[in-house]
């Protein structure tokens, strides 16, 4: 048992008993040492305000009758761990009828359980914590299992591959090394023989993908890691340049908050918020930078600052009317 589950067993025990319970049967009830047992308690009586005292002549503990009666406030999760849970189950739910469904019906009643340790139904948590994609692309469950596949297994892939900035369709011969999910859609990381060197591929835009004949093109971990996380986003590659943008007090108060890459400089000048962020590709950092409109500057590289300003421009004459 984890300290929730502990903690809700020993009231219940507490609370089911009209005399303090003994600390051994306490052991025993939930398969646990002396020494952790009397943390909890402690726990609940030092964090929870339960009145715990204790029982010399029984060598144990119950809730004191001449106090408030006691209820457990709600045990709640970290940010990390309620996302976690949230996201599990609603992505159990989204699963069609197949081959899983015996072994996901058990799985799915797990992820129930943990999340009604906050002390509340799980239906309760589910409805009024909500998880919110953003603008997620749908890609074909019996492709993603072929790549997902050629990734676990390491099996060369050959796949069609409808690019967007182009618009064209391209065959290559892949070597896939990762999946990543980055902003509710999924990418796939894989050495291109056409392009002798690593790619990024939207499984979106894989139209079709069949696993090939050859060994796997090795790849050292750590090259992999660099290509991933070395600049801003998900066009990764070698760093090329560093952004400087300037934000107004307004909008600081926001973006000081906020973790854009792990090797970020983020600094007050005044007022002013100037964030440093490393990139090899300006196309995701442009996007980023142009909907803060006039709240951000560009301060550097010359070449970053001269394109929001044309994106900026061409905006301006879209929307511009007759009189302006």
């Amino acid at each position: 048992m984890n300290r929730a589950e502990r903690i809700y067993r020993i009231h219940g025990l507490l609370k089911g008993s009209r005399r303090p319970v003994p600390l051994a049967r306490l052991m025993e009830e939930l398969g646990a040492s002396r020494a952790t047992v009397v943390r909890d308690l402690a726990y609940m009586r030092d964090f929870m305000g339960a009145p715990l005292p204790y029982d010399r002549n029984l060598n144990g503990y119950g809730y004191d009758p001449n106090a408030p009666e006691f209820e457990l406030p709600g045990l709640w999760f970290n940010a990390s761990e309620l996302y976690a849970l949230l996201a599990t189950e609603q992505l159990l739910e989204s699963v069609q009828p197949g081959l899983l469904g015996p072994s996901l019906g058990p799985l799915k009643g797990r992820i129930r359980t943990l999340l009604g340790e906050s002390g509340h139904s799980s239906q309760t948590v589910s409805q009024r914590v909500r998880l919110q994609p953003m603008a997620p692309r749908r890609v074909d469950d019996r492709l993603f299992g072929q790549v997902s596949a050629a990734v676990l297994e390491s099996m060369p892939l050959h796949i069609e591959y409808h690019g967007r900035e182009r618009d064209t369709f391209s065959q290559r011969r892949v070597h896939p090394y990762r999946l990543t999910h980055y902003r509710d859609n999924w990418y796939l990381i894989a050495w291109c023989d056409q392009a002798n060197s690593l790619r990024t591929f939207s499984l979106d835009r894989i139209r079709q993908a069949e696993p090939v004949e050859g060994p796997l093109r090795p790849v050292d971990a750590s090259l992999l890691d660099r290509y991933l996380g070395g600049s801003f986003g998900i066009f990764t590659g070698t760093v090329e340049h560093w952004a400087v943008l300037r934000f107004t007090s307004e909008r600081a108060r926001w973006v000081a908050d906020e973790n854009w890459h792990p090797d970020q400089i983020g600094s007050w000048d005044g007022d002013v918020y100037e964030l440093q962020v490393p990139y090899s590709d300006p196309r995701e950092l442009l996007m980023d930078i142009l909907k803060y409109g006039p709240d951000v500057e560009v301060a550097a590289p010359a070449s970053l600052r001269r394109q929001v300003a044309a994106r900026l421009r061409a905006a301006w004459e879209r929307y511009r009317g007759p009189g302006d």
